[in-house]
């Protein structure tokens, strides 16, 4: 961050005596900024653009409209010069203990070969190649090989069950599956061949299958192409190959955030803006350096992630500055039978990581489990810890500078981020040269017109509120997969503050925007020294550690039961305290709610979902209460539960069944007796 404003002072004149003013000027003057991002990475294009932000709306911005980019010409600049500095560009490691280092070079030309294999198949620019695949260095190749040739790039985690992905990648349809055989989890193999059965037979527009021998690299499936040959490639073409100019806007991945109705949202990001914001992201505020420059300290960036999360995105994105991206695939809290929360710091020792960034849980998880870091090995290395996912409580953050201080590091910055994979960014992060507060993140991203809004829709300071922003970032989503009149799309961030709702950011009094504010579903409180907690989700939406869930696809994996014939599930993140996740169910006459069922509706959310969305209990109910028009009412119950009182909560002339709520708010008052203190 620094470096960057001695630039501005250089080359723009520009001086700021505060990270305020700085801000400040970043969400008045979009122009300049963007401008300045784009020129002090020295993005490439072969024609000028002929503006910045040419469409100031939300949505339907236009940014850098003539520019032509590819995500993958900016990862591939660095080759040479990491290479010839002596520096991998990927570190990887499973829980079996397999370690393996990928040069540049090699990158370079896996990539090509893939690229072109997948040209071979008839995929052109636009076309959809759908991932099923763990955080090995093979996803990233892929990715990459996809994007490289204009098509667009979607990815599952395989410990996602085929209705989830099914959900997802049936709204896309896309002409080629990448698919893992299985995988490595906890101490146990775990094979995927059978879902893989299922996606094939599932998705009819499916052309070309590629199978990764993950646990078994002599596997062969009739109807799948091999990985290794499809990589194989080692000639003058794949030499001489270079990714292909494409449009800034052009579509690079879909990503997915559910809702609490209907399928998850299958969200389109753009290669340019996606480059953009990572790079403000990765370099200005999470201060991870390029691996070969004299002051990036010989970056090694790690953050644990699975390839279902956003931060898989963010985690790669470390190789358009030319970082060393250090992966992990495997559990990070050891196995069942083994239970070990040194998995990643061994890992970390081991190989050198500079940045470690895990969710909020791993690092509470941690704490709970009583371990030493000085246990397992040298760790003073790591200058940075990054979290996300959830709230971080200042007893953790607390916990884990002593660990550090204990092993001579003295300065450790914790760089706690909040921002979501519905624009692939952040919108709150670190500064490292600012004060820390323990369970406070430290400042609003530059280009980032963060504000948190009352109910009458007025900015409020030291106050929680909801999260807008009320400007364009150039990693919005260009649109929704299939959602041809964009109704979902505004339905999904802008239903709360329509067009006429914006206004002047940074506290200008400058005439106020006509488009629609992005309201964000989070609790954000902005301090008056700029620091802002967030206190969890606003909506219904769950939120489980980073990754989101529809309240939909956990109601279809649990009504599938024949016992069950409606459930109602919220989750009590708010205000610092810790997820807590609820299922209430209606059973069939003559049903009980034993422990045999209790496990058959865990097993069934586990099977569809991912164990990540296993609710923390389960209560049998008379009823799940409804709106007159049908819907489950969500939010209120969930406000219920955090202690407001009913009248504010719900209108139960606008209910179908307002004798119900008795039950619940007999729940609520016993629950509040053992809810800790915000």
């Amino acid at each position: 961050m620094r470096l960057y404003q001695q630039w501005l002072h250089a080359t723009r004149g520009l001086q700021f005596d505060s990270y305020d003013a700085l801000w400040r000027w970043s969400v008045t003057d979009l122009d300049a900024f963007w401008q300045s991002v784009w020129d002090y990475f020295d993005l490439q294009s072969p024609t000028p653009h002929t503006g910045v932000l040419a469409k100031n709306t939300m949505p339907g911005a236009e940014w850098f409209p003539g520019a032509q980019v590819n995500y993958v010409r900016q990862v591939m600049r660095h080759v040479d010069a990491a290479h010839a500095a002596g520096l991998p560009a990927i570190i990887s490691r499973n829980e079996k203990g397999n370690h393996r280092e990928l040069a540049w070079p090699e990158l370079r030309r896996q990539v090509a070969s893939l690229a072109l294999h997948l040209k071979a198949q008839g995929v052109q620019p636009g076309d959809r190649v759908a991932a099923y695949l763990p955080n090995v260095p093979e996803a990233m190749i892929a990715f990459l090989a996809t994007a490289s040739i204009g098509a667009v790039w979607s990815i599952c985690a395989p410990d996602m069950g085929t209705h989830a992905v099914l959900d997802r990648f049936r709204q896309i349809e896309p002409k080629v599956l990448i698919s893992v055989d299985g995988v490595s989890y906890g101490g146990r193999d775990h094979d995927r061949t059978g879902v893989l059965a299922e996606l094939r037979a599932g998705l009819p527009s499916l052309q070309h299958v590629l199978l990764l021998g993950n646990l078994d690299a002599s596997i062969s499936i009739a109807g799948c192409a091999s990985w290794t040959s499809a990589t194989a490639r080692n000639d003058a073409e794949t030499a001489a190959f270079e990714p292909m100019w494409l449009a800034f806007d052009h579509p690079l991945w879909i990503v997915y955030s559910s809702g609490t109705t209907g399928l998850p949202k299958p969200i389109v990001h753009g290669h340019g803006g996606s480059m953009l914001v990572a790079l403000q992201l990765k370099v200005l505020h999470n201060d991870i350096g390029c691996s070969y420059e004299a002051n990036s300290f010989g970056e090694r960036y790690h953050w644990y992630s699975s390839t279902g999360w956003v931060m898989w995105n963010a985690q790669m994105s470390g190789l358009l500055s030319g970082t060393t991206c250090v992966i992990f695939d495997g559990n990070p809290g050891g196995s069942k039978e083994h239970p070990d929360w040194g998995v990643l710091w061994r890992f970390a020792a081991e190989t050198g990581v500079t940045f470690f960034g895990a969710g909020a849980a791993f690092f509470a998880n941690c704490m709970k489990a009583g371990i030493t870091l000085a246990d397992y090995g040298d760790l003073t290395r790591i200058r940075a810890l990054g979290t996300t996912g959830s709230p971080l409580s200042p007893e953790v953050q607390q916990w884990g500078t002593a660990q550090f201080e204990a092993l001579g590091t003295t300065d450790i910055w914790w760089n706690n981020i909040s921002g979501g994979t519905d624009f692939c960014g952040a919108f709150i992060g670190g500064n490292r040269e600012m004060p820390q507060v323990p369970g406070e993140m430290q400042c609003r991203m530059l280009g980032a017109a963060v504000e948190a809004w009352n109910a009458e829709g007025q900015p409020v300071t030291d106050e929680v509120g909801e999260l807008v922003c009320a400007q364009p970032l150039p990693s919005m989503p260009l649109y929704l997969w299939g959602d041809k009149d964009g109704s979902r799309y505004l339905s999904s961030y802008f239903d709360m503050y329509p067009p006429g709702h914006g206004r002047q950011p940074g506290g200008g009094d400058g005439p106020a925007s006509m488009g629609a504010v992005w309201r964000h579903g989070d609790w954000l409180k902005i301090g008056a020294n700029g620091g802002c907690t967030i206190y969890g989700r606003s909506d219904a939406t769950i939120n489980r550690h980073g990754l989101r869930m529809g309240t939909s696809e956990i109601y279809s994996a649990v009504e599938a039961l024949p016992e069950v014939l409606d459930s109602l599930v919220v989750d009590l993140e708010y205000l610092g305290r810790e997820s807590y996740m609820p299922l209430f169910v209606v059973l069939r006459p003559g049903q009980a709610l034993d422990e045999a069922l209790r496990a058959r509706i865990n097993a069934a959310v586990r099977t569809a979902l991912s164990p990540r969305f296993v609710p923390d209990d389960i209560f049998a109910v008379a009823e799940v209460p409804r709106t007159l028009s049908g819907k489950k009412q969500e939010l209120p119950i969930k406000k219920l539960l955090l202690g407001q009182p009913i009248e504010k909560v719900v209108n139960k002339d606008a209910m179908a069944n307002p004798g119900c709520l008795d039950w619940y708010v007999a729940f609520a008052a016993e629950r509040a007796q053992t809810l800790p203190a915000a």
